[in-house]
C-alpha cells in the first residue's frame, strides 16, 4: 500500500478515478497494524477496481483534522472525491467490505 501526504492526497485520493481506501493509521497504535494484512487482502483482490493507501495521522495531521478523524484505524473510501463510507477500529474482512459500501467477495 502506498502511502500518502498532504502535498500528494489531492492527486492520489480526491482527484482519482477510481474509488481510494484511506487507511488512517499511527505507528504506536497495534489496531492499526493488525488490520493492515485485512487491507492488503482487499486491495489484492480489487486491484483492478480499487486502490488503498495509507496516511499516518502524526505526520499528515491536516487531512486528519479535515476529516475529523479522532480515532484510529480509520478506514475511509472516497469516491468521485467524497467520502462515501467509513470503518472505525480494526475489524474484519467482511465488516470492512460491508461498512466501506463493497459487496464481499464470496469465497
Amino acid at each position: 500500500m502506498d502511502a500518502v501526504t498532504t502535498q500528494t492526497f489531492e492527486q492520489e485520493v480526491l482527484q482519482s478515478e477510481q474509488p481510494v481506501i484511506v487507511d488512517f493509521w499511527a505507528e504506536w497504535c497495534g489496531p492499526c497494524h493488525a488490520v493492515a494484512p485485512v487491507l492488503e487482502k482487499i486491495a489484492d483482490e480489487r486491484k483492478d477496481e480499487l486502490k488503498v493507501v495509507k496516511l499516518n495521522i502524526d505526520e499528515e495531521q491536516e487531512i486528519a483534522l479535515r476529516f475529523g478523524i479522532v480515532s484510529i484505524p480509520t478506514i475511509m473510501i472516497f469516491k468521485g472525491g467524497e467520502p462515501a463510507g467509513i470503518a472505525v477500529g480494526a475489524q474484519p474482512k467482511g465488516a470492512l467490505e460491508s461498512k466501506l459500501g463493497l459487496v464481499a467477495v464470496e469465497a
